[in-house]
């Protein structure tokens, strides 16, 4: 390579402190999962698809970082069982996130397992969303309050459980 040109400098992520921090964190994982010479196209993707839209949107902070976690664990390997209960294999009554085994669990088998997180419907939706969705739609889905905050505990404890660290998110 002999030269190169920039094409966007996401100059709105500087003007905020939140963007700024946020854009800053999600850097430091994709530093952590990526290495010299691999190839990382779906990775540098979704990284600037996130930069792009901490930038140029509105949209919730804590929305983006989680949908950003989920889907990064999933393209490097770590995607969660999401189709069916973990144990059972039934698709009824699916309102646990388990993390010891990777996915999701009905109610009777999550009751069984001390690592797993009872969660809401919509909570249960977004997730399958961030999984399955067109990389330049993974940002377009809108949750409540009280879905964001189960998002975002699924997201920060599945990131260090299989990355094995912590990260600030």
């Amino acid at each position: 390579m002999n030269s190169c040109e920039t094409i966007e400098m996401f100059y709105n992520i500087r003007t905020d402190l939140d963007k700024l921090k946020c854009a800053s964190n999600i850097t430091k994982i994709v530093n952590d999962v990526t290495t010299e010479n691999q190839n990382t196209y779906r990775v540098l993707q979704l990284y600037l698809n996130t930069l792009y839209t901490i930038s140029e949107t509105e949209k919730n902070l804590s929305i983006v970082t989680s949908a950003f976690v989920l889907r990064l664990l999933s393209i490097i390997g770590y995607k969660p069982i999401i189709e069916e209960c973990q144990n059972c294999k039934t698709k009824d009554n699916i309102n646990c996130f388990s993390f010891k085994d990777n996915g999701f669990k009905c109610k009777a088998c999550g009751k069984q397992d001390k690592g797993a997180m009872e969660i809401t419907d919509t909570t249960k939706d977004a997730i399958r969303y961030i999984i399955f969705a067109d990389p330049k739609k993974l940002f377009s889905f809108n949750i409540p309050q009280d879905s964001i905050k189960e998002l975002e505990i699924i997201s920060k404890i599945y990131l260090q459980e299989k990355l094995e660290k912590e990260f600030k998110l």
